[in-house]
């Protein structure tokens, strides 16, 4: 076999595997297959814990079986195609950095537990990991796409408000330790007694397992209790803001490309619906003429069959194709 025959093969089973593109059926195909073995993994795991269903141990071993091999098979594609997801990289450092990435760890994390089961405790925990395979099912879609974008954007504002928090907790425990230890030296042992708590009582919970007794413990619960209120309110706002300014973002990337009337720019980022289309389905769909195309430090003159990439800049003309 010929290496543009490999290549060919590599490029089609990347296509398939990692992108998901609507408009390949066998892409969506893959996608509803692999969601469907995730939820009949998962559901065999619980089903596994029930005593009365201990009689079909034996069938569920066997699906599990077939499941993880289907998940053995996706993480070894995925780790063949890596280069092609990471295509500045060396096809080493590609497979490496995909090793490493969250999908990577959880695709081993998701296989790993079903070879241990009967050995470390700490493998048998891992099952539980299966779950975060479910954050394949809006992998493609742009909601998933604007959580974690905000997240990351807004990742400083958020530790600032987890230091505070942090910090508010340890004080609340000292202060509760300190005005608490004499009347219930049982409950609030040391100052680390308290942290259990200043937990619940600063993040609103309030389970009533631990409670103050004296006077001034129970002003340093109220204290503590409004301050909860604000405490959950500062990353909330955060993240609400983010989200406002995400979908701002969106409106307004989302333009009507036929109202173009003259040559333009557009650059296609990471949540754009453009990424991965061919030019012909451009031009087809928006009846917009792409001029050149802006690639890293590359001028590139479009063809029918090429693809748009992420960071991509299009100089368009909003003239119409059919005239």
């Amino acid at each position: 076999m010929s290496e543009k025959t490999k290549d060919g093969i590599k490029r089609r089973v990347f296509d398939i595997i990692q992108i998901g593109n609507r408009n390949d059926l066998p892409s969506r195909l893959f996608d509803y297959f692999i969601v469907a073995v995730i939820f009949i993994n998962i559901t065999i795991v619980i089903l596994g814990t029930f005593d009365e269903l201990s009689g079909y141990y034996i069938l569920f071993r066997n699906i599990e079986t077939i499941t993880v091999g289907v998940f053995c098979i996706e993480y070894i594609l995925r780790i063949w195609t890596a280069d092609l997801l990471y295509p500045k990289r060396s096809t080493l450092s590609a497979r490496l950095k995909f090793l490493r990435s969250f999908d990577g760890i959880v695709d081993l994390l998701t296989i790993l537990p079903f070879f241990f089961l009967s050995g470390f405790i700490v493998f048998r925990m891992l099952r539980v990991v299966r779950i975060l395979h479910l954050f394949r099912v809006n992998a493609h879609y742009d909601s998933i796409h604007v959580i974690t974008t905000v997240l990351v954007e807004k990742k400083n504002q958020i530790l600032s408000s987890v230091f505070i928090i942090i910090v508010l907790m340890l004080a609340s425990s000292l202060g509760i330790y300190s005005a608490e230890h004499e009347a219930q030296p049982e409950v609030f042992k040391n100052a680390f007694s308290g942290v259990w708590w200043s937990v619940s009582t600063l993040l609103t919970v309030g389970y009533g397992d631990i409670y103050p007794v004296t006077v001034i413990g129970k002003i340093m619960a109220i204290l503590s209790a409004f301050l909860g209120v604000g405490v959950v309110a500062i990353p909330t706002g955060i993240i609400s803001a983010g989200f406002v300014e995400q979908y701002t973002k969106k409106q307004y990337s989302d333009v009507r490309f036929n109202d173009l009337d003259e040559i333009g720019e557009i650059l296609v980022d990471k949540n754009s619906k453009l990424k991965n289309m061919t030019i012909s389905e451009y031009t087809s769909k928006y009846n917009i003429n792409i001029l050149v195309i802006l690639r890293d430090d590359l001028t590139v003159v479009p063809n029918d069959d090429m693809r748009i990439k992420q960071n991509d800049i299009l100089i368009v003309r909003g003239d119409k194709i059919d005239k």
